[in-house]
């Protein structure tokens, strides 16, 4: 194991290669780290702007253990690397964060609310689904309308399908595929709020303000941050951030999507162990950015201030929408960040851009 905190020339491996991970490796080259990404597809995002690139599986083993000999500490961009692979990354005395734990948790839902509830981060009222028949007994006790979420893998807005009437249960186990699933209570909420919140290796946590979010097809499009809110409910946001923190001894930054209920309640909608769409406006928002913050956090660095020193609204870029950066970069008030994708499918985050309100 290598001594902490780590010296500015150390190596820092990322476990993905996409957007997330190429801002990662920016704000890590910044404050003198090279990188070196492991992804499956050749000439990713993030390998254009690192040291190198290892272009194999997740869980290839030899993969794994040449990224563990050429790094000083590994982290990751995405939740959806298997957790297996970060433990053995772990047992190979690789430096890892976030831990294998903290990975897992986020990787099922069941587990994910579980957890939160334990912690005193509460969520939805929930009900783990495997068969038809599950199904319909959690219809029975959250009754309608619900929504039905795949356990594990979906994102923004895949694998999962709104309950409206009992008479759809089965059609809606089809939809997903009849994968093992949780029924969510529906939440009649205000608005949907997320913090950013980071944990460092002495055990500080430095929370990010709450960003107010909006979504086009359960795609994020916007995230206008600081939120407009009270003093009690940054607050709240401020303790369930670190009661989920704490409790899985976390170390990195962490994306907490919230639910606005109102008078100060928030539910746990979802959380996600690494940087988060939602927390992009800190690269203008922020002296430091959540990518500088995470960097900081793994390889052992102080925390850097999370306050914010101006307001801004976060737009993504889906598909051909990344065709206005002629436009968008004229514009005088806007930060205009492009992702280096090649292909611009429909849907796809190619960018986003930040505007100083």
């Amino acid at each position: 194991m290598p001594d902490l905190p780590l010296p500015p020339g150390s190596t820092l491996g990322i476990l993905g290669g996409g957007q997330l991970g190429r801002m990662l490796s920016q704000a890590a080259s910044r404050l003198g780290f090279d990188v070196v990404i492991l992804d499956p597809q050749p000439d990713c995002p993030a390998a254009r702007v690192s040291r190198a690139q290892i272009t194999a599986p997740y869980d290839d083993p030899d993969a794994l253990q040449a990224l563990g000999r050429l790094c000083d500490v590994v982290t990751f961009e995405f939740e959806n690397v298997p957790a297996a692979s970060v433990e053995t990354l772990a047992e190979a005395g690789a430096l890892v964060a976030p831990g294998p734990t903290a990975l897992a948790v986020a990787q099922d839902r069941v587990d994910e609310k579980t957890y939160l509830n334990a912690v005193g981060a509460p969520t939805v009222a929930f009900a783990a689904v495997t068969t038809l028949d599950d199904l319909t007994a959690a219809i029975e006790r959250l009754g309608l309308p619900a929504l039905l979420k795949t356990r594990r893998e979906g994102y923004d807005g895949k694998g999962q399908v709104w309950i409206r009437d009992a008479a759809d249960a089965a059609a809606a186990f089809d939809a997903i595929g009849r994968r093992p699933a949780v029924l969510e209570a529906a939440a009649v909420f205000r608005r949907e709020l997320s913090v950013i919140a980071a944990r460092g290796r002495d055990g500080a946590v430095a929370v990010y303000p709450l960003g107010e979010n909006v979504h086009q097809n359960g795609v994020l499009k916007t995230t206008t941050a600081p939120a407009a809110v009270d003093p009690a409910t940054q607050g709240r946001a401020e303790q369930i951030a670190a009661a989920v923190l704490d409790g899985l001894d976390y170390i990195g930054v962490m994306g907490i999507e919230l639910f606005d209920m109102g008078e100060g309640e928030l539910l746990v909608n979802e959380v996600a162990p690494r940087v988060h769409n939602t927390g992009h406006w800190t690269q203008d928002g922020c002296v430091c950015n959540q990518f500088e913050q995470h960097v900081r956090a793994v390889v052992g660095w102080p925390l850097g201030p999370s306050n914010a020193h101006a307001r801004i609204e976060m737009t993504n870029l889906l598909g051909d929408e990344v065709k206005q950066w002629r436009t968008l970069a004229a514009e005088p008030n806007a930060r205009l960040h492009l992702y280096g994708k090649h292909d611009a499918r429909p849907g796809r985050k190619m960018a986003h851009v930040n505007r100083i309100l």
